[in-house]
Parts: structure tokens; sequence; C-alpha cells
């Protein structure tokens, strides 16, 4: 009898045991799901909540103008089109053209004017010429990472949209050279500016590109933007001496800074949840 009595206790505590492990199990899978829907405990996911606009999957094409702040010697206004595809809302593929149209002497900026000038009333014998570059076509392609997305709160209730977006790629750059020298025929007619522009002929160079911009998000697709890039290559240093030639280089940087309007295509599919 007793060893009937032992036996059944020992089989109702393992019963006990074996019943009391899926009820604990069964607590902790509670726990967790109550946490995560109370924002205790948060899914690791890539996302930015509330987004108000989605690049993923679309094409981008943005008409831009702009200027070339960095050359002292000639203006530059450019025009061109950015066109890029976006893989995520973080990175895309990106191809841009620049154009540069070629105005002749109405290019030139008061310091190639007065450079000229000193050096012929300094001495009239000696052969002074000033380099100048113009840069006629630009060509990139790159890669766009865009790590910042952000809000600002204006006026009441109306919030702008923005990201911020690096770029880093290779291109083309295709530049008229030019030397300006002074023009006494020009300057005896009267000519506000006697100088006188003798074409050297083109260059094709090979830059690294590399910028960055932001675009403000007017609404599901169009977007403000504006962009900065350097062109940097290298190239020979100038000659100002036309009887002796330079075999030197250096580095040069053509920089653009340009604004446009960006279209975002096709139309942004609807979101079936706030993210």
């Amino acid at each position: 009898m007793r060893k009937l009595t032992a036996y059944t206790t020992s089989l109702t505590i393992c019963a006990m045991s074996w019943l009391s492990t899926p009820a604990f199990a069964g607590s902790d899978t509670a726990k967790d799901a109550l946490k995560e829907s109370q924002l205790e405990v948060r899914p690791l996911k890539n996302v930015v909540q509330n987004r108000f606009f989605l690049k993923t999957g679309r094409l981008e094409l943005a008409p831009v103008v702009g200027y070339v702040p960095n050359n002292p010697m000639v203006k530059r206004y450019t025009g061109g089109l950015l066109g890029a595809y976006h893989f995520s809302e973080n990175f895309a593929a990106e191809g841009a053209f620049i154009y540069s149209p070629d105005l002749g002497k109405s290019d030139l900026k008061g310091l190639t004017n007065t450079l000229v000038q000193i050096a012929y009333e300094g001495s009239a014998d000696l052969s002074f010429q000033q380099p100048l570059d113009k840069m006629i076509l630009g060509a990139t392609f790159a890669a766009r990472w865009a790590p910042i997305y952000g809000k600002i709160n204006l006026i009441g209730e109306n919030v702008l949209n923005f990201d911020f977006y690096g770029i880093a790629g290779l291109g083309m750059l295709s530049s008229t050279l030019y030397y300006a020298k002074y023009d006494e025929d020009a300057a005896a007619a009267g000519e506000p500016v006697p100088v006188r522009l003798e074409e050297e002929g083109s260059k094709i160079r090979v830059p690294v590109n590399l910028g960055g911009g932001i675009n403000f998000f007017l609404n599901q697709t169009i977007a403000l933007k504006l962009d900065a890039r350097s062109y940097f290559y290298r190239a020979k240093k100038p000659q100002y001496d036309p009887q002796e030639p330079e075999n030197e280089y250096q580095l040069y940087n053509t920089f653009i800074a340009s604004a446009g309007i960006s279209i975002f295509v096709p139309k942004m599919k609807p979101r079936m949840m706030d993210f």
C-alpha cells in the first residue's frame, strides 16, 4: 500500500512539472507580445515613421540651372538635366548632363581685363597672355546616397519634408581653352574692353565628381532641388608667357551650384500603413 501511494505521488509530481512548462512559456510569449504592442520593445526595421514621400522604384528627372562661382576669369552659366533611378529610399544611380554656352568676350570678368591691361601698361614689349578655361559640356554618372530624411514645421500645421543626399562618381568635362591678350587696335578704336581672345582648342577630361544636395518635397510628385557638385581633374599649369611652355601639372576644381525642380514618376503608390 505504501509503495502504491509513493508511486502515485511521483506520477502526480511529474505530470504537474510537464504541464507547467508550456504554461510558463506561453506566459513569456504573451509578455513579449504585450511589450511590443506597448512599444516597450520594437522590432529592428529600417523605416521612418510617418514618411510623406517614397522614392523606391521611381525615376527622378530634374531640369536645373546653375552657375560656376569659382572661376575668377570668366562667367559660366549652366543649364542641364539630372536623372536618377531610386533602388531604395537611400540609394540611387544618377546621370547628369550640363551645358554652358560660349558667349565670347561677353563671358570675360573684370579681373581678366584688368590683368591684361596692367601687363601691357607695365611693359608694352612684354609677351603676356591670360589663360582662360571655358567649360562647355559636362556629363557624370554617379551613385547617390540619401542618409537623412527630415521635416520642418513652418507655420501652424504646415510641415515641409526634405532629404539630404551625397553623390560620388566619374564623368566627362569638355572645355574650350582661350588666351586673352591686349588688343592695340581695339584700344585705338576706343573699345571699352581692348582685349582679344585667341582660341587654343578644346580639351576633354575625365574628372572625379563629388557633391551633395537637398530635396524639398512640395507634394508626392514634385520637389525643389538645390545641388552643388565639383569636377576634380588634373591638367597643366597656366602658361602666361607664350615663349615658355608649361609642363607641370596641378589639380583643378570646377564647382557648379544649381537649382531646379525634380519630377518623380510613376505616381507614388498609396501606403498601406503609416511609416
